[in-house]
């Protein structure tokens, strides 16, 4: 039994459809460049025509994201010194977020998030990234970050609580914090 080629391009159609804005902003991430970035996506979707679906279908999204990270680090060291892109800047190049119903609030928090994010080890920032922005399992960040399960849990873990103790002491106001001294 053959497989079917248009049952093949609509996979691709579908897995286009449901990660390259993921994959480029996770390439953004590490290159700095959207260019470039979408140039390392569409590499990753070409090889993906390339695999035989059976041997990918079942793990697609990490081996998406896994071929991406491989190719956006070979770009990044090829193309050295560039400083990276902080993901505001990415998020705002890549998908312009948020609309006329986003609130003051909600950007103060990201970009809290984000500063503190900057603070983290390339690591931690790297595997809190794929957990919480794609979604990805301890599996999955484990394959694409060639980390051990226990190891991408330690990292989240501990950038997460680095960033809860950074928020609880912005949370101090000044005044606070002179009266104790």
């Amino acid at each position: 039994m053959t497989a079917n080629p248009d049952d093949d391009r609509d996979w691709i159609l579908d897995a286009l459809d449901r990660f390259e804005r993921a994959l480029t902003l996770y390439a953004s991430r590490i290159l700095g460049d959207v260019e470039r970035a979408r140039d390392v996506v569409q590499e990753v979707f070409l090889r993906l025509c390339r695999e035989p679906r059976d041997r990918v279908e079942h793990v697609l999204r990490p081996w998406l994201f896994t071929v991406c990270r491989n190719l956006a680090l070979d770009a990044r060291r090829k193309e050295r010194p560039m400083g990276t892109m902080s993901e505001e800047r990415a998020a705002q190049r890549v998908s312009p977020e948020p609309g006329p119903s986003a609130t003051l609030e909600r950007k103060e928090a990201l970009s809290r998030v984000l500063r503190g994010l900057e603070e983290l080890s390339d690591k931690q920032r790297e595997v809190i990234w794929l957990k919480f922005k794609h979604g990805l399992s301890y599996r999955e960040i484990s394959r694409v970050t060639e980390q051990s399960i226990g190891n991408v849990g330690f990292l989240i873990h501990v950038g997460l609580k680095a960033l809860r103790g950074r928020f609880a002491a912005e949370a101090i106001p000044e005044s606070a914090e002179g009266s104790t001294s």
